[in-house]
């Protein structure tokens, strides 16, 4: 996943192309404007078999001027007849089109290979140990973070209320991704602040991966979604603190090209800290999450 993104599987298309014949797309990373939308011209390699259920497939693309760097990422497409005919390991060309809240590629069409730039590979991490994969009524493991105020926060913190948890990183330029994640958890907050049986009893938390992301920056940048920084919270940490709930709940987190490839997950976790219902990559809506909240039922979780 990517924003680079890719979210337990996460990114784009639009017109009857051709795709079985090669063509010459526009120059790469060309811009225009429309509708309040902004259209890139971006050239890239198909690395991931086009998933026509989830109407996403992963490109590694080239460097995008004035918008984001090459980086291997997930686009949605829109119509599934556009990436039919495309395989893993096609060049291709296509338009990615951003606007204020989403994003999807069209025009997608196969081109020539030699014309597509891409960065020298990198030396591949090594593996680390496995960590099990959380699932819905696991505990939320132990963690050490600090919130934007520069104060320590683990798991205890949360223990009496339920926690709506997400991950997040600033600098992600792709606003159906990490923006989107804010937005829903803005929408949250102001729902659970407008039901009395909800206000005051639910805790947000949204974690960094990005090394760059310090307290100051997420002070600043949550400030842009919320006014109540103590019940919506935003964490940084050590990479090790951090790597302990992004391996946990299988979010894929790799710099890449100047930002981070990554996937997405959001947990609600019981007052108990039981791990209640999780919710992988960004298709999720808020309404759904508040549903869940209403029917938490548990003597913990009614836990004042």
């Amino acid at each position: 996943m990517a924003c680079g993104i890719r979210a337990s599987g996460v990114l784009v298309v639009g017109m009857g192309l051709g795709l079985a014949s090669c063509s010459k797309p526009a120059g790469p990373a060309a811009q225009t404007q429309q509708s309040g939308a902004r259209t890139y011209v971006v050239r890239g390699v198909v690395r991931g078999v086009p998933d026509l259920t989830a109407r996403n497939v992963t490109i590694q693309h080239e460097d995008v001027p004035g918008f984001m760097p090459a980086m291997t990422m997930d686009f949605e497409f829109r119509d599934p007849q556009e990436v039919a005919a495309i395989r893993v390991g096609d060049a291709v060309g296509f338009n990615l089109v951003v606007t204020e809240k989403e994003s999807w590629i069209t025009n997608v069409k196969r081109t020539d290979d030699a014309i597509v730039r891409l960065p020298a590979p990198t030396a591949t991490p090594p593996k680390r140990n496995e960590v099990a994969r959380l699932k819905e009524g696991d505990p939320l493991p132990a963690f050490e973070l600090v919130d934007q105020s520069g104060r320590a926060i683990r798991r205890e913190t949360f223990v009496g209320r339920p926690l709506l948890l997400t991950f997040i990183f600033t600098r992600c330029p792709i606003p159906n991704y990490c923006p989107l994640m804010g937005q829903n958890f803005r929408t949250l907050q102001q729902a659970i602040r407008a039901e009395p049986n909800l206000k005051g009893r639910v805790n947000l938390l949204s974690v960094s991966f990005d090394k760059h992301d310090t307290p100051a920056l997420l002070a600043r940048y949550g400030a842009t979604f919320t006014d109540d920084l103590d019940s919506w919270r935003f964490a940084t940490g050590t990479p090790d603190e951090v790597q302990k709930l992004t391996r946990a709940f299988a979010v894929l987190v790799q710099p890449e090209g100047g930002t981070i490839s990554h996937g997405l997950a959001t947990a609600l976790i019981g007052a108990d800290g039981v791990i209640r219902h999780l919710w992988r990559g960004n298709g999720w809506k808020t309404d759904e999450v508040l549903a869940a909240l209403r029917t938490l039922s548990s003597p913990a979780d009614r836990t004042e």
